[in-house]
């Protein structure tokens, strides 16, 4: 083993014991690792930090400056026990973040897609059954795709409607609490999917056709699939709605409910990040996107406030 992986080994151990899960980034830093001992070089350097940042010449400038930032973070462990080091300066691959706009999907939009799902040619009749459900529960609790994903059969309390949801992104773990709809949604499911394989296979609470536990990219291809099948896409998009934009769906129509019901929104807002799972309010402002009906209800809020009529 090379000083070099030696030293990735050190910091990967030393940032995942914080807390940090380094899963893309770890693999990237290996790849870049693996580069570095293909081309001889013995420590890092700027150059050679910028020639691996930028192999994937098709990639957008935005990736190319993540692929240097987390090279940049690895040469500050590094230069501690080589001074040889050097540490890329910032700046060296600029590029200007935009914002992707989300799709806030209307109530006919998720109908479509469900029923869209309800159709998807299937062996042994679970596979519709399975996207049906688990793209209803996106859109009615704003969970993350991972957190669904990652599901146990022992995470999900039927008779008390209550979900667990275990060591997310942040570290955190929460309980989401489920409408008898849901409920009732998630026990025929399951129903379903214990008559076709009463032995399990996984213990993932969602399974594929063949039993096992769905997999991120099958998720989300199967969405792509039903997207551009429904309208949501065209027929050969490659970008559009994401499965993510459910999630800022969520929150928005959250929002939109409280202030409907004459909630004081504010002091709901901590109530809102809980349920998301994020540790601070701030996190779960990235998902208020300015839909015209939001805005209408804000502004009549922040009118009635001042003794005005809003017209």
């Amino acid at each position: 083993m090379s000083a070099l992986s030696s030293a990735l080994r050190e910091y990967l151990a030393l940032r995942r014991a914080l807390g940090f899960k380094l899963r893309g980034d770890g693999k990237a830093l290996q790849n870049f690792v693996a580069f570095l001992d293909q081309q001889g070089a013995s420590h890092i350097t700027t150059a050679m930090a910028l020639r691996w940042a930028v192999l994937p010449q098709n990639a957008q400038p935005a990736r190319w400056a993540r692929r240097l930032s987390i090279v940049r973070l690895l040469a500050t462990h590094c230069i501690a026990t080589d001074p040889r080091t050097e540490i890329p300066p910032k700046g060296l691959l600029p590029y200007s973040y935009r914002r992707r706009p989300p799709q806030i999907y209307s109530e006919s939009q998720i109908t479509r897609l469900v029923k869209a799902a309800r159709h998807l040619p299937t062996r042994r009749g679970l596979r519709s059954e399975t996207y049906s459900t688990l793209f209803g529960l996106l859109f009615v609790t704003g969970m993350r795709v991972g957190e669904i994903v990652a599901l146990d059969r022992a995470d999900v309390d039927l008779d008390r409607g209550l979900l667990t949801v275990r060591e997310t992104k942040f570290g955190k773990s929460r309980l989401i609490p489920l409408h008898p709809s849901t409920r009732c949604a998630l026990s025929r499911y399951a129903r379903k999917r214990d008559r076709i394989y009463p032995r399990a296979s996984a213990p993932s609470f969602f399974v594929s056709e063949r039993g096992w536990r769905l997999t991120h990219g099958s998720v989300r291809w199967t969405f792509v699939k039903l997207s551009r099948q429904i309208g949501l896409r065209g027929p050969s998009d490659r970008h559009g709605p994401r499965l993510h934009d459910l999630r800022h769906s969520f929150a928005v129509r959250t929002l939109i409910g409280w202030y409907r019901r004459g909630t004081d929104v504010e002091r709901r807002l901590p109530h809102l990040a809980t349920y998301l799972g994020h540790t601070q309010v701030t996190d779960t402002y990235w998902y208020l996107t300015a839909a015209p009906e939001l805005l209408r209800l804000a502004a009549a809020r922040a009118d009635d406030r001042q003794g005005r009529r809003y017209i």
